[in-house]
């Protein structure tokens, strides 16, 4: 029997690590209508960009990214957004004061349906819950039929609200924490 994945938020001076998992998640065929950058532009984006993203999701209290790992191997990461209300987000839509958003989710293929994706969008809910957000909101392809099932499945709503992003048409789903 393997040992189960333990999912934490990212530490400071991991940077190198986020810097894999991002490239290896830009990687995955889906990649072109999940993300909103290619891995190529990833690729060029200098060591201190990623010092900084890191410490970003490590200590903010807006945002945080958590991992899943299997000894030392990430094979899975969400991020999760609380930027404070009064702003647009990055489709100009209002920040709302209740409510978190979760972005940059991806599982290595080899872990998909081992219930990782479960317990990152728990470690989300359960941070964002911690800072006073009622609502967890995710942006899905409308393409990206996969992804959608398995927000479905985790309680995630469509809300007939859809954003027209670099990638094309995305849908807005949220799930109440």
């Amino acid at each position: 029997m393997s040992e189960p994945a333990v999912v934490r938020r990212v530490r400071l001076g991991e940077s190198a690590r986020v810097r894999s998992i991002r490239l290896e998640a830009l990687h995955d065929p889906a990649a072109d209508i999940a993300f909103l950058e290619s891995r190529e532009d990833a690729e060029r984006r200098p060591g201190a960009f990623w010092d900084e993203r890191t410490a970003g999701v490590a200590i903010s209290e807006t945002a945080a990214q958590f991992v899943a790992e299997l000894g030392r191997d990430w094979v899975g990461t969400v991020t999760v957004l609380a930027p404070d209300p009064g702003g647009v987000d990055y489709f100009g839509r209002a920040i709302l004061a209740h409510r978190a958003l979760v972005v940059s989710v991806y599982v290595r293929p080899s872990q998909r349906a081992r219930g990782l994706l479960d317990a990152l969008m728990d470690a989300a809910g359960d941070w964002a819950r911690s800072g006073g957000k009622t609502e967890l909101a995710l942006d899905v392809h409308e393409a990206n039929a996969r992804a959608q099932r398995a927000y479905t499945r985790l309680g995630f709503v469509a809300t007939g609200r859809t954003s027209d992003g670099p990638n094309g048409v995305e849908l807005e789903m949220v799930r109440a924490l």
